[in-house]
């Protein structure tokens, strides 16, 4: 599976969060997927591509040209893309992907997943979509979304379009399940010739 990671490459953040990237990079490889990510080499987009690689996993990093010096490329990709802008960026990351997983970030994190989350809704995609937040930091986010819900600014989906945990253990299974949910098995294409 082709797991897009959303994450931060701001150097000004805790070391847990970098941490909490390697991990991920760690997990994604151990469970034999291929991570797509912004295709930088610093803070949490960095150490989720090299601890990918240094388990065995092909990496794709997506940069656009603007951001090649000012963030330093992950020239280390199995595949990095230069793009020519951020929606392109975007663009190229929702096609190579199968599924999306959101770690604490910034605005850039935020724009990322909304748009995501807002294409699952509105049904232009099926795609699994889950965040990974052992600590909060999308808590008020969460609130934030019930409120809109609660005044009927949402579509009546709209939490079931995503998922949200905090262990990296329940991540993958999240994303893996939700993604073997989306394809029937054997059996159920049996059953459904059958019937």
């Amino acid at each position: 599976m082709f797991i897009c990671v959303f994450l931060a490459s701001s150097q000004k953040i805790d070391k847990k969060y970098p941490e909490l990237a390697e991990q991920v990079g760690t997990e994604l490889a151990r469970r034999g997927h291929t991570l797509v990510s912004g295709g930088a080499r610093v803070s949490c987009m960095g150490a989720v591509a090299r601890a990918a690689r240094a388990g065995g996993a092909r990496t794709i990093g997506v940069i656009p040209q603007s951001l090649v010096d000012i963030e330093l490329a992950d020239e280390g990709a199995d595949e990095l893309v230069v793009t020519t802008d951020m929606r392109e960026r975007k663009g190229v990351m929702d096609a190579r992907s199968d599924a999306f997983l959101v770690l604490p970030g910034g605005i850039g994190t935020l724009e990322e997943l909304f748009e995501i989350w807002t294409s699952r809704t509105l049904g232009l995609h099926d795609k699994p979509l889950v965040v990974l937040d052992p600590w909060g930091i999308y808590a008020p986010l969460r609130e934030l979304v019930e409120g809109m819900d609660e005044a009927g600014f949402t579509r009546p989906n709209v939490f079931d379009a995503i998922s949200w945990t905090t262990t990296v253990d329940e991540a993958f299974r999240l994303l893996e399940k939700s993604t073997t949910h989306l394809e029937p098995s054997a059996e159920e294409l049996g059953e459904a010739t059958a019937g």
